[in-house]
């Protein structure tokens, strides 16, 4: 059989446009460039009978050892990873797939050798990059749900992960030479925080949530266009090996640069965070997120940089008995100069019953102290003013749709926790005439002259649109001192007392939700229900 020697040349290189916006964005568009060479290093190591196609990459400088060389803003280069093959097909019109990638020069990663055997004498041949068997005339990718990143900034798994690229390949002087145009997005996730909690963790996965397919098995058609054909997916998952630093203030590529392959298209992305951190939570190692949202048009060949501040919500551990005037632990919060407020759950210090002034504090609370419940209005004028009626905050627990979501994180009083729930807004709820100020979700009752309890066991679980929903943090409640079922319940003052000494109040698990009443001795937050 005659050997036949051939280079193919690819020159497909990443260039970085920017575009402003809330979330720091910057797409990247593919530009391509074609060239051939005569190079003596060319054939190294080719089996007898079998063809050599030689593929070319123009890396900018840089030391990483990725698939796409890629700088913040600055362009991406392509070069070839060490199990990378590629498909060409013959003079017979039959796709044949070469035997993995070598390098003529070690050190250059930017220029393959690929071997492939069979006959291949035309004008010119079609090549294509994926990582499907090509059986028949369908071209496929698999753009993989699951991804896995063993190191920061590295994008060694592009392939694997569902990278593909069409080319045409011409014959010239010395053989063949083609430029590949990639077909697939890629998203570059670059977090920071100025957040200690952070900062001590680790970030182990990223979820990509999109509201359209990104992920599955799809079609290419001749022009690499790409379109769904089975097993479609919305979310993408990076795993992060042994997780990576979050330590930074500023973007930092080498610290924790996250990419990911997705399906090209406008896509409205979810990105979750997983942290892990082993030391700012009482009960030992904590798991959970941080939640961004950002939409794109993830276009073929595009590389997008996403940016993100992953300091969670803090919340400043202020909590109330029924309108007082002032937080339980006013003059002594757990960041003030003289910390007595209780921070862990289920624990009362000793010297609370052994000094006069620490007892008093708690259990003499009485009228004139700013601290004191409201025994005189039916509707709160103090801290509990801002907090809906009782009839309006029985619609968002029957109406709200609450969604338990049990992974965002959060802090308050100096750790770390996670839990809590979301309810659909004011406006969402008014707009389905699931809302009033005069009449409860029963649509019967008044429940500011009604004693009545209602009760929601439909609790989904998740994180539903942030645009039509907001959260409420898991925050507990202090009965006296004593610090109860923070990161597991919340419970919530509304504006409506009742007549016999008691308010009205929401509290809320993963399971269900009341509206009810008690007396006023217990020390609620309060927040703004949106």
């Amino acid at each position: 059989m005659r050997t036949f020697k051939h280079k193919m040349i690819n020159n497909a290189i990443m260039r970085t446009l920017c575009y402003g916006c809330a979330f720091l964005l910057f797409a990247g568009s593919c530009t391509n460039d074609n060239t051939t060479a005569d190079d003596k290093e060319n054939n190294i190591g080719v089996p007898a009978g079998a063809t050599a196609f030689i593929g070319n990459s123009l890396p900018e400088a840089t030391t990483r050892t990725a698939i796409l060389n890629h700088t913040k803003a600055g362009g991406a280069a392509v070069n070839w990873s060490n199990n990378d093959k590629i498909w060409v097909k013959n003079d017979a019109g039959q796709w044949k797939q070469s035997a993995s990638v070598t390098f003529p020069t070690a050190a250059n990663k930017a220029r393959g050798q690929f071997a492939l055997t069979g006959t291949y004498t035309g004008l010119t041949h079609d090549v294509l990059y994926t990582n499907t068997t090509v059986t028949g005339s369908q071209a496929q990718v698999d753009i993989k749900t699951a991804q896995t990143q063993t190191a920061p900034n590295n994008f060694d798994h592009a392939g694997e992960a569902g990278d593909c690229g069409i080319a045409t390949a011409s014959k010239t002087r010395d053989g063949y030479a083609f430029t590949l145009s990639h077909k697939a997005s890629y998203l570059c996730l670059i977090p920071r925080t100025s957040n200690a909690f952070v900062k001590r963790s680790k970030l182990i996965k990223v979820e990509i949530v999109a509201d359209n397919n990104i992920a599955g098995q799809y079609n290419m058609a001749a022009d690499g266009t790409l379109s769904l054909a089975s097993n479609g997916s919305k979310t993408i998952t990076v795993t992060t090996g042994s997780g990576f630093a979050l330590d930074n203030e500023a973007d930092d590529m080498s610290k924790n640069a996250t990419y990911a392959v997705v399906a090209p298209g406008k896509h409205s992305f979810r990105i979750r965070y997983w942290l892990s951190n082993a030391t700012d939570n009482y009960d030992g190692t904590i798991e959970g997120t941080v939640t961004k949202y950002v939409t794109l048009d993830c276009k073929p060949g595009t590389i997008h940089d996403i940016t993100a501040n992953l300091d969670p919500q803090d919340y400043a551990g202020l909590y109330y008995l029924w309108d007082a005037k002032e937080n339980f632990w006013f003059g002594h919060e757990w960041n003030s100069a003289s910390p007595w407020q209780v921070t862990k759950n289920s624990t009362m210090p000793e010297d609370f019953y052994n000094h006069n002034d620490k007892y008093t504090y708690l259990y003499g609370i009485e009228e004139g102290n700013p601290r004191h419940k409201n025994d005189y209005s039916r509707t709160a004028v103090n801290s509990c003013a801002k907090m809906p009626n009782v009839n309006e905050m029985s619609w968002y627990a029957m109406k709200g749709d609450p969604h338990w979501d049990a992974d965002e994180l959060w802090s308050t009083m100096g750790h770390l926790y996670k839990g809590g729930m979301w309810f659909k807004k004011k406006a969402v709820l008014l707009k389905e005439n699931n809302y009033s100020t005069e009449i409860s979700a029963d649509r019967t009752t008044d429940l500011r002259t009604t004693d009545k309890q209602m009760t929601n066991n439909q609790i989904t679980m998740g994180v539903p649109s942030p645009a039509d929903y907001f959260y409420l943090p898991a925050l507990g409640y202090y009965d006296t001192g004593l610090l109860g079922v923070l990161a597991e319940e919340g419970l919530y003052w509304s504006s409506s007392a009742f007549i016999g000494g008691n308010a009205y109040y929401m509290e809320f698990s993963n399971s269900s939700i009341e509206i009810a009443t008690d007396f006023h001795t217990f020390a609620f937050p309060v927040m703004e229900f949106k």
